[in-house]
Formats: structure tokens, sequence, C-alpha cells
């Protein structure tokens, strides 16, 4: 596994693929970008006929990379990983990224669908359930009339065996997708897009987690103040106490303690892949 030099919580000044600089939290590169650099970095993937993949990511997920070298060298090879959640934020911008500010998966969804109709870009979405991708389809091609949706596979709720996975390469192959959506759920989805990353002809993958609930109406969203606010944890809890009470229980504290570490210099977190 390639090791680079331990950076600690200083910024860089440039990604490993020559776009946005970013800064290593936890270990992790967090691209310093915003809604609008994020959008447009993926158009010009898009554009460019590259073959990349976007991480969107939160405290969460940083938290589980600490103990998973795979799923953080996962991280660490994507085009992106865009800052889902305040305190990435505030270490962007803590590390001299003052432009940079919170990337929300379904915004970012929002805004790259939008873009991409005067170009006729083709989406695929990848996730959830047959019901909830026929919900989420209606409600974005009302939202976007002129939007192409070109395919759309909800998978099974387990390991997929080789063939099948051979059998979705080929399904989103044949639909011609410019950007395919993953929403299975992290971390099953930063893990599918860096295994099946080669496999796709699409130029660019974004997993976008809950996004594909949030848009097809199922589930609740933060409103904007509780979002900006870095509390958005707690509007989650309380909506889902028994699933989630666990997670931050743990969460909160860990991404605290060790962020503390890591800005007194007490603990070097080296960017692997």
């Amino acid at each position: 596994m390639k090791t680079s030099p331990p950076d600690n919580d200083r910024a860089a000044v440039a990604s490993p693929t020559g776009g946005a600089g970013w800064t290593n939290v936890l270990g992790v590169r967090v691209s310093a970008v915003n809604l609008e650099s994020a959008a447009s970095r993926i158009a010009a993937a898009v554009a460019e006929g590259r073959r990349e993949y976007v991480c969107v990511r939160d405290a969460h997920g940083l938290i589980r990379c600490q103990k998973d070298a795979e799923l953080r060298a996962a991280h660490n090879r994507a085009f992106m990983v865009t800052p889902d959640g305040m305190p990435l934020v505030w270490a962007l911008k803590r590390t001299g990224h003052a432009d940079s500010d919170r990337v929300y998966g379904p915004d970012l969804m929002l805004s790259a669908l939008d873009a991409g109709r005067a170009s006729g870009l083709r989406h695929f979405l990848y996730g959830a359930t047959d019901e909830t991708l026929a919900r989420l389809q209606a409600r974005l091609v009302e939202k976007f009339p002129d939007l192409c949706i070109a395919g759309a596979h909800a998978p099974p709720f387990r390991e997929l065996s080789a063939a099948e996975e051979a059998d979705i390469a080929a399904r989103i192959n044949r639909a011609h997708a410019d950007i395919v959506w993953v929403g299975i759920g992290s971390p099953k989805q930063e893990l599918w897009m860096a295994r099946m990353r080669a496999r796709l002809d699409a130029p660019v993958l974004v997993g976008v987690g809950a996004a594909f609930d949030f848009h097809a109406g199922l589930k609740r969203q933060a409103p904007r103040m509780i979002q900006r606010s870095g509390f958005e944890w707690a509007f989650r809890l309380a909506s889902e106490p028994r699933r989630l009470w666990r997670r931050y229980a743990v969460v909160v504290p860990s991404f605290l303690t060790l962020s503390l570490l890591q800005r007194c210099g007490l603990r070097q977190f080296p960017i692997e892949e």
C-alpha cells in the first residue's frame, strides 16, 4: 500500500488528479470545493471522458475509514472527496481553503442533474428499491422535464456474485450513461465504485447515499439552518433514534478526539492509497 508523507492537517496545494486542493482530515484527502466548483469538476470530467468516481463524505465516514484500510484507500483514490458535513468544512477553512463549503450529497445531485440538461447528459440510477427508483425518477422528471435518465437498477441487499456484477456492468454500459448515481449506502457505495470503476464506461460515478430516499420523498431532510450548524447528526438521531443512536455515540466523541490529536500533532494520519 502506497503511503504519502504525513502532512497532518496542513492544506495541500493540489489533488492527486490535478484539480482543487485538499486537506488531510484523519488520513483522508478531503477536497477543497464548494457546491459550484464540485459540480463544475464533475461536468469537466464528463466532457473530458475521464473515468473517475466521487465520494461524498461526512465525519461518520471518516471514522469508518480509521479501521478499514480498504475503505480509506478507496477514498484516497477518488477524483474528489467532497465535504458533506460541517466539521469537514471547518477543517478545510482552518487550513486556508476559505472558499470551501459544504457539498451536501442531495444538493450535488440536483445541481449536476440541472447543469447537465443543456448538453443532454445521460444519468443512471443505481441503488435503493424498485419502488424508490420509480418514485425518484417520477419526481426528478417532474422537476426537470428534459432530464435524460438512461436507466436504473435496484440491486439485491446482499453480496453480489461475480456473474451478477458482470451483468450489472453490462447493463450500465448498454445505457451509455455519462454519470452513474450510486445510492447503496456507505461504505458499500465507496467500495463498489472503487471496485467497479475500471469495468464501467461512464466517465463519472458519484456515491450519494440517502439522496435517493430524500429526492423520492421517503425521508425528511434537516432544515437548512440545522444543516449549516454542524448539528445535523442530532436531527437525524431524533428522526431515527433506534437505528442511529449507537452510530453517533461512537462517531461524535471519536471524531472530536482524533481531530484534536491531529491538530495538536500528537498523532499522525498519513495518506494511504
